[in-house]
């Protein structure tokens, strides 16, 4: 048995060690630098104010004229003119304010105009934008998030920032935006640790396989040599020593010391591709579905001509919520109006209208509470500092957005576990370590170097037995 788990972590360990020390090393940038994305601030910011003046049609003709039957959101935006853009579960057009026409972008010189005018908007130099491409992928524009809005137009602003957007053919929003820094940083980091190539990543289901493959065989290599490193370790007087000398003695000493850290990491990283493979993922089930994306009758969507809208939005969405429909004004990253059923008005949705969709949703809720900062199972919403409450019905939890009425989670027994066998123990957000951000930072800096001194040791052996086995 002790031969056979030498030998399999022996030539599993050669075959890893490249991929470990990439895991380690590409995990500090990770850290510091995340994957490229268009934040909500940026969102907004790129936004012109909407003007009702513009309005031609209503929001229940827009939903007509869309053919989605299942619609139950509806945003109105300025892109190339007013343009409604309305979503179901599993689509998504949009349709011209004026007179209901199709307002997809075909045009790269229409991508142009939008792509200028939302830098411009941000205070980025547009003078040198150029549309330098128009396909469903690439390395920056992978996730499933960007699916409903491909093909997308890739922009280069041309400034000293190398920035370049991304619009939707399908909406004409720019979606996604990246920088030089950004791209240069995250070939380094992300595309390396998850393994994202485009022709892989575009791939969803092959990469799917290939990683979580990959990751399992890491983890069984880490596991045999954690049973190594504890059967090889000797006594001499009363205090613990290795066999090994010289690279094996560091080897063995560095995994000893870093064992228990390798060993969750890898089982994290590995978990961090479950998708539903142990794990429960979270969604809702087709009964919960059925209920929170119940279209509305929008005809009773609260209307520009008897609410106003406000001068100032720069985004203004209809949504349908417990049998209601309710109208939302985004006027910055952290204020907007919400109009009611009744036609009041506030910063979002009461626990009142949660706990009524509640009781639609499942039997048995508790009444709704609002999640603390600190909670063990954070939920943050869509517009900063807004409320985000849960209901707990029997042993499943509901986390929704005040700001939005969307389902942030769905927490049941499963993914309550997950949580922390992925997310706390691969990124180290225990609650403790969020409220100490700065050792936070520092500690994951540490482990990773730690992990990755630990590789290298193993690289220098396993290209040494290399050498020997080929010389022989």
């Amino acid at each position: 048995m002790m031969g056979a788990i030498v030998l399999s972590h022996r030539w599993l360990g050669i075959a890893f060690c490249l991929l470990f020390a990439m895991w380690f090393a590409s995990g500090i940038v990770m850290h510091f630098v995340p994957f490229p994305s268009l934040t909500e601030a940026e969102r907004l910011a790129g936004l012109a104010p909407v003007d009702r003046g513009e309005l031609r049609i209503t929001v229940a003709d827009a939903v007509t004229a869309s053919g989605i039957v299942d619609a139950t959101r509806v945003r109105l935006i300025r892109s190339d003119g007013p343009v409604y853009v309305v979503s179901g579960p599993s689509h998504l057009r949009a349709v011209r304010a004026t007179g209901g026409l199709d307002a997809s972008v075909r045009l790269p010189d229409v991508a142009l105009v939008i792509a200028g005018a939302h830098a411009r908007r941000r205070g980025l130099d547009a003078a040198h934008a150029a549309v330098v491409a128009h396909a469903d992928h690439d390395q920056w524009s992978v996730p499933n998030g960007f699916d409903r809005h491909r093909p997308l137009f890739r922009v280069a602003l041309g400034d000293a920032a190398g920035t370049e957007v991304y619009v939707s053919s399908r909406t004409g929003e720019v979606v996604l935006d990246t920088t030089r820094s950004e791209r240069g940083w995250n070939l380094a980091g992300s595309v390396l640790h998850w393994i994202y190539p485009t022709v892989l990543r575009s791939n969803w289901a092959l990469w799917d396989r290939v990683v979580w493959t990959l990751s399992l065989l890491a983890l069984i290599a880490a596991v045999l040599g954690a049973v190594l490193g504890i059967v090889r370790v000797k006594m001499q007087r009363r205090q613990i020593a290795t066999p090994y000398r010289g690279w094996h003695a560091l080897h063995h000493v560095i995994g000893l010391v870093a064992t228990v850290f390798v060993l969750t990491w890898i089982f994290s990283g590995w978990l961090s591709m479950d998708h539903g493979r142990l794990f429960s993922r979270g969604q809702l089930t087709p009964a919960e579905a059925g209920v929170i994306d119940a279209p509305p009758d929008w005809t009773a969507a609260p209307s520009p001509d008897r609410n106003p809208l406000s001068p100032s939005a720069r985004e203004v969405e209809w949504f349908a919520f417990a049998g209601n429909v309710y109208r939302r004004e985004r006027i910055d990253i952290d204020k907007q109006v919400v109009v009611r059923p009744d036609g009041g008005e506030s910063e979002g949705l009461g626990a009142q209208a949660i706990g009524s969709m509640m009781t639609r949703l499942a039997t048995g809720c508790d009444a709704p509470s609002i999640i603390a900062d600190n909670d063990d199972y954070p939920a943050q919403s869509i517009v900063p500092g807004a409320s985000v409450y849960r209901s707990r019905c029997g042993d499943v939890w509901f986390d929704i957005d005040a700001a939005d009425g969307r389902v942030l989670q769905r927490l049941d027994a499963s993914r309550r576990a997950y949580r922390w066998a992925y997310s706390a123990l691969h990124t180290l957000d225990f609650p403790i370590l969020i409220a100490h951000p700065r050792f936070r930072d520092v500690l994951i800096v540490g482990l990773c170097a730690l992990g990755l001194a630990f590789s290298i040791t193993g690289i220098v052996i396993g290209w040494r037995r290399l050498r020997l086995s080929f010389a022989g």
